[in-house]
């Protein structure tokens, strides 16, 4: 009798990470939440930085920051044009 192959494609941790001193708020969203901005909080650290960390299986991924009401671009990320016309930062999970 056959067996089922090998488990799962592993998810690995994913740090999302932007210096915004002055934000009160932010999120990131991308293709792996559906853009949905509620979902994925970032906490503050005491320097003034934002971070999320989101587990996220191999593959190419586009998100942005939203700060405050705002989508904002990672400028620590490459960026690929969307179907809006603006940018959207992309990681790759390897």
């Amino acid at each position: 009798m056959a067996r089922a192959c090998c488990g799962s494609i592993k998810e690995k941790p994913v740090a999302f990470k932007l210096s915004s001193p002055k934000a009160k708020r932010v999120s990131v969203a991308g293709s792996f939440n559906n853009w949905d901005t509620t979902q994925l909080s970032a906490k503050k650290d005491t320097r003034g930085n934002w971070i999320v960390k989101v587990n996220l299986k191999p593959g190419r991924y586009e998100y942005k920051f939203f700060v405050d009401g705002s989508w904002m671009n990672d400028p620590a990320a490459n960026a690929v044009y969307n179907s809006f016309g603006t940018q959207n930062s992309i990681v790759e999970v390897k």
